[in-house]
């Protein structure tokens, strides 16, 4: 072979090497980005693990409606461990409980653009319950009972609106749902502090007709639907406009964790709660 013809055929086989880089290259950036969801319901019965094959059922219902060829996400039950998903993944939408999202609104960007509908979830209504008190001066300087007694800002601000404060109360720390109903009958409480949610079980345990509502919130929206600051524009607007048929597509979903509807919504739905959170 002469020097000519080792030089050409290098010649081409770089030219070659250069267009198949050219290809991929041009393939790679016409290949649309997945779009990442994370789901942060706090305070809930179940776990992560049982909840997360229904998420799939709806994200497969939500790439299939907005055309979108990967969507992924993740459940979780804890704000510190859903956070690090959000920093290491970078979520374009999520769903997060009115506490959380309250919370995380400004640091990470989110606008409101849905709400879920699920009665069985709780966190739209708060209660104070009893088995001797009468009203709400009856449990102040008392033993309460609570899941809540972490979150302040919140239960103060936006379930008490100012009608108490948790240093009114002796807390006695509680961490399952059923776990302050059953302090109360034990008599380890005077009251509780639950949601509509455990409320709704206190109905389904031994004794748990002895627990009487003594002072009620007002209502609450449901969980916001979000999206975040780097979510493309097309998108986030093609997800809104898909909101409303989402638990019609994926019903057994819906159903089994609770979801009557999923709907859209903006930010006004959420106003008044935001404006009481930042006081």
């Amino acid at each position: 072979m002469t020097l000519r013809n080792v030089v050409s055929r290098r010649a081409a086989v770089g030219v070659l090497a250069t267009a198949l880089g050219l290809s991929l290259t041009a393939e790679l950036a016409a290949a649309p980005a997945p779009h990442g969801f994370v789901v942060l319901r706090e305070y809930g019965t179940g776990t992560p693990s049982r909840a997360q094959p229904y998420l799939d059922q709806l994200l497969a219902v939500v790439a299939k409606q907005n055309q979108w060829p990967k969507v992924s996400g993740r459940y979780f039950a804890e704000r510190a461990a859903a956070l690090d998903y959000v920093h290491q993944e970078k979520p374009d939408f999520g769903i997060f409980s009115l506490s959380a999202f309250l919370n995380l609104k400004s640091s990470l960007g989110l606008s409101v653009i849905g709400e879920v509908i699920s009665p069985k979830a709780g966190g739209t209504k708060y209660y104070l319950v009893s088995k001797r008190a009468s009203a709400l001066d009856g449990c102040k300087s008392h033993p309460l009972a609570t899941t809540f007694g972490a979150d302040a800002p919140f239960i103060e601000r936006v379930v008490g609106r100012g009608a108490f404060k948790l240093g009114d109360f002796t807390l006695v720390g509680a961490h399952r749902p059923l776990e302050p109903l059953k302090q109360v009958l034990r008599d380890e409480a005077e009251c509780a502090l639950i949601d509509d949610a455990q409320l709704e079980a206190a109905r389904h345990i031994e004794q748990g007709s002895e627990l009487k509502p003594v002072w009620q919130s007002a209502e609450l929206p449901g969980m916001a639907v979000v999206s975040f600051a780097r979510a493309d524009a097309a998108a986030v607007a093609s997800f809104k406009r898909t909101l409303g048929g989402l638990c019609s597509s994926a019903a057994e979903a819906c159903a089994t964790v609770g979801i009557q509807q999923i709907k859209p919504a903006g930010g006004e739905r959420y106003r008044a709660v935001l404006d009481a959170y930042a006081k």
